[in-house]
């Protein structure tokens, strides 16, 4: 039997773009072993024009950052009637929009840092809470624009009165949770395991996810039974509160430095998770048992339209 005619999107004009080149770069090359027919599209503004002359059968979105994970590339697929991989629009924006993706877990009750959302400029000439605490933009991903402001910080980053901002008019400003970085993936209606990002940067930045040598992965993570399972649930009910298909990441700190307590909080859900050499998601899938090429080509066979 013939197998699918995929087009792998990537790049595209996010600040992710280099990330994204990655990541198709690596699902082309899995699909192709696994004997389908692989076209690779570097993402324009006009995609709607390369995919009509392309004419695949479905569409591995590889895409990273606004545009391509917040809804617009998935409306377009919608519009053209091509199946695709991942999340819909409606699940790819909420998710995107850290903002509103904390309103629909908070709905759900599930656990998430106190914070505000404010204008850059009053972001970056006082203090907007109390230190510590984090400046994240409301839409972007791979940590882009990211900064922990700690206690004894004069003043938060001068990043955020850089001419050359163009991270969005609004920032987010969170409570800094102490401890592990966790993350856990689900596929399909299935929480995987749960990894532990040791950073060997300040914090797990771009740096730390994507350069050689960034950051240390221990899967699964060294943590004790409840916690584990724990994290599973909180990923999987975020994964369905948000409406995600196909494969999602869950990001959260776990503090557990205090004797007898400890706080586990949800950060984010990636509706598009990396697929790089680095990334955690085929780490994770392979805890479970799956190739980095049976990974791919399970969502592949996965995707659909009216997501």
């Amino acid at each position: 039997m013939t197998k699918k005619h995929v087009a792998v999107l990537k790049g595209g004009w996010s600040p992710e773009r280099e990330v994204s080149l990655s990541s198709g770069r690596g699902c082309a090359d899995a699909l192709r072993q696994s004997g389908y027919r692989v076209t690779e599209i570097d993402a324009g503004r006009d995609l709607a024009d390369q995919l009509l002359k392309v004419k695949p059968d479905v569409v591995f979105n590889a895409l990273h950052g606004r545009w391509g994970e917040d809804g617009c590339v998935q409306g377009l697929l919608e519009i053209l009637s091509i199946p695709y991989t991942h999340s819909g629009v409606l699940a790819s924006a909420l998710a995107m929009h850290k903002e509103r993706a904390k309103a629909m877990f908070r709905a759900v009750g599930l656990p998430v840092a106190e914070s505000v959302v404010v204008p850059r400029e009053q972001a970056a000439h006082g203090h907007v809470m109390e230190p510590p605490y984090v400046i994240k933009p409301l839409n972007q991903g791979s940590s882009v624009g990211v900064f922990i402001v700690r206690q004894g910080d004069n003043r938060p980053p001068a990043e955020l009165t850089s001419p050359d901002w163009n991270l969005g008019d609004e920032v987010m400003a969170e409570r800094y949770i102490a401890g592990r970085e966790l993350s856990c993936a689900v596929m399909g209606e299935e929480a995987l395991g749960v990894v532990d990002i040791i950073a060997n940067t300040q914090f797990y930045d771009y740096e730390a996810k994507y350069a050689s040598g960034g950051s240390r992965h221990e899967v699964p993570a060294k943590i004790d039974a409840a916690a584990y399972a724990e994290v599973q649930r909180v990923a999987l009910a975020a994964h369905r509160a948000l409406g995600c298909r196909g494969v999602s990441r869950s990001d959260f700190r776990f503090d557990d430095t205090k004797p007898g307590k400890s706080e586990l909080i949800l950060l984010e859900v990636n509706t598009q998770p990396g697929m790089t050499p680095t990334s955690l998601v085929p780490e994770l899938a392979n805890l479970a048992g799956y190739s980095y090429a049976e990974l791919v080509s399970w969502m592949v066979e996965e995707a659909s339209c009216d997501r």
